[in-house]
């Protein structure tokens, strides 16, 4: 595919980038730590965190892992909230020599247990709210070591009462048993007096094991080395400095840190993105609390947003939003699921700043495209490839399709991972001849280059023959007045073999099936109309806000 969309990059976006910059991940945390060690890296709960501190916390921590025997390449989990522990746990894994790997603190123990046998994780950095879920699969997994983290470890006096609200009023503790788990701060007291050695970490080591969400099955670890991160992190850089420009010059950058830290999408936006630009990130820890989040960013000063539109949608809808100053955001980046067109609209006139939708997946680092960050509106696209990067659309025989032909995503670039972790027949499934990455999603792009996502290969619906895709039905459906969100999937159907079974949450109760049914006949060909109707009070989604379709499908069939 000849590279049209070159020629729609903003002015301050080059078209190549040098990715050999940084020798890996450390090199890159190295150099932030001493370049911004006076500015603030986090907020958390009202206290700030500098740079210096999380470098001599994590530094420390890293001297302890190496004190506990754990060797070059080793992997140790994380399984916590967006609190300060979680990026000095990961700071201190990398520089130690070890691997990430991002743990899901909302999995059951058959998740977990799932995630350490796979890993082989020898160490997991835990918040104690989770300890029971170690608890019941501790016997079955090879993860021995464990440093145990609470909400209020690095607030100080505050801390003490942070914790005492948590485990004691509102109970968020369950009781557990872990009789050789170290406490965070212990190990972090251990550390200072323990020799640190810096590792010899080359570009091709592993620096995370990021596990695919559940949405497709059997979770799989994509292996992403130091330099797949740190080329996503200099490309997203580039890609931001349009709407950059538009910051007071020399006024550190603030963002949001909502999305989970654990998920790629935060991984890489917020935490390796905000070493980097020497920003801040304001720690959400959790973001299902709109009230909690309104609180937090009252008393700031943002600039960045990167979300999901669900966030976007629930925070746009609240009675709370004008509690927060918009006037500083700069950009407001949506990812991990598409982003309706109802949600953007209303993000735009409440905040002025347009969502610019991005693409990725945890197996691309994960960004491989996303809207010009110096648009005026909403595209409805997932925009244009990153410096570096191509896309190409295939045929289930793994042809390129002509113009205008819908075909499956394929993505080459340095963000691409080396593959699924000890799963060669996995990854052969999904990588080309070519280096090409086969993602799964149906897209389609335009002669500017533009390219939009139609659907899901499993999650688009045959009826009588004809393509339904999930994304076109709710992005329609959302529009309607009344309707908070929804979610389209194929139901089996004597006569057409699959027919549309739509599920709605309404904002408005005196909607009716009759008047969905009527707002769809004016809107949609007969074949895309759903043939089931239901409403329910909430969607089934992963803890990230995307709408878990399979769970609706299973239950339908």
């Amino acid at each position: 595919m000849e590279k049209v969309w070159l020629k729609q990059y903003p002015a301050s976006v080059p078209e190549q980038i040098d990715f050999g910059q940084y020798p890996s991940l450390l090199a890159l945390l190295e150099e932030s730590f001493k370049k911004h060690a006076s500015a603030t890296a986090y907020k958390f709960m009202g206290k700030g965190f500098t740079f210096a501190q999380i470098d001599e916390q994590s530094r420390a921590l890293a001297a302890y892992l190496q004190s506990q025997g754990l060797e070059k390449g080793d992997r140790v989990a994380i399984m916590m909230p967006n609190v300060p522990q979680y990026p000095v746990a990961v700071a201190a894994i990398i520089r130690a020599g070890l691997v990430v790997v991002n743990v899901n603190p909302l999995y059951t123990p058959r998740e977990l247990e799932h995630q350490l046998k796979d890993s082989g994780a020898k160490a997991i950095v835990i918040i104690e709210n989770f300890a029971a879920t170690l608890q019941a699969c501790y016997a079955a997994v090879p993860t021995k070591k464990v440093i145990l983290a609470s909400m209020g470890d690095m607030l100080g006096l505050k801390g003490l009462i942070v914790n005492y609200v948590v485990r004691n009023v509102k109970k968020m503790v369950p009781a557990f048993s872990l009789p050789n788990a170290v406490r965070f701060k212990d190990a972090v007291a251990a550390g200072r007096k323990a020799a640190y050695r810096a590792p010899d970490t080359k570009p091709t080591d592993i620096a995370v094991l990021q596990y695919t969400g559940g949405t497709t099955g059997v979770s799989k670890g994509a292996v992403l080395l130091h330099r797949n991160l740190v080329a996503n992190t200099l490309q997203c850089e580039a890609w931001y400095q349009p709407a950059l420009k538009k910051m007071t010059p020399g006024e550190q950058i603030t963002t949001v840190a909502a999305l989970p830290l654990y998920h790629i999408f935060g991984f890489t936006s917020n935490m390796m993105l905000g070493m980097r630009m020497g920003g801040c990130n304001i720690l959400i820890p959790n973001p299902r609390d709109i009230p909690a989040v309104f609180k937090d960013l009252s008393r700031e000063r943002i600039h960045s947003f990167p979300a999901v539109n669900t966030l976007f949608m629930a925070m746009a809808n609240h009675p709370d939003f004008n509690t927060v100053d918009w006037s500083h955001l700069r950009i407001s980046v949506g990812g991990g699921m598409a982003v309706q067109q109802a949600t953007a609209k209303l993000w735009l006139e409440k905040t002025g700043c347009p969502i610019v939708e991005g693409y990725g997946l945890s197996e691309t680092s994960p960004t491989a495209t996303c809207n010009p960050t110096d648009s005026d509106k909403f595209t409805g696209t997932i925009g244009l490839p990153l410096p570096g990067t191509e896309l190409k659309l295939l045929d289930d025989d793994g042809n390129e399709v002509p113009p205008g032909t819908p075909g499956e995503i394929a993505i080459r670039g340095p963000q691409v991972m080396a593959g699924y972790w000890q799963r060669p027949d996995e990854t052969a499934k999904v990588m080309t001849a070519d280096g090409f990455f086969r993602t799964g999603d149906i897209g389609t792009v335009d002669d500017r280059g533009f390219f939009r996502i139609v659907d899901r290969k499993k999650d688009m619906i045959l009826v009588s023959g004809f393509n339904v895709y999930p994304n076109e039905v709710e992005d329609v459906v959302t529009q309607m007045p009344g309707v908070l969100e929804c979610a389209a999937v194929g139901v089996p159907d004597a006569k057409a073999g699959e027919a549309v079974k739509l599920v709605i949450v309404r904002s408005n109760p005196a909607v009716t099936e009759a008047d969905v049914r009527a707002y769809c006949e004016a809107n949609m060909t007969g074949y895309k109309r759903p043939k089931v109707v239901e409403f329910r009070n909430e969607l089934p989604k992963t803890p990230v806000g995307k709408i878990l379709r399979r769970e609706l499908r299973d239950k339908a069939a």
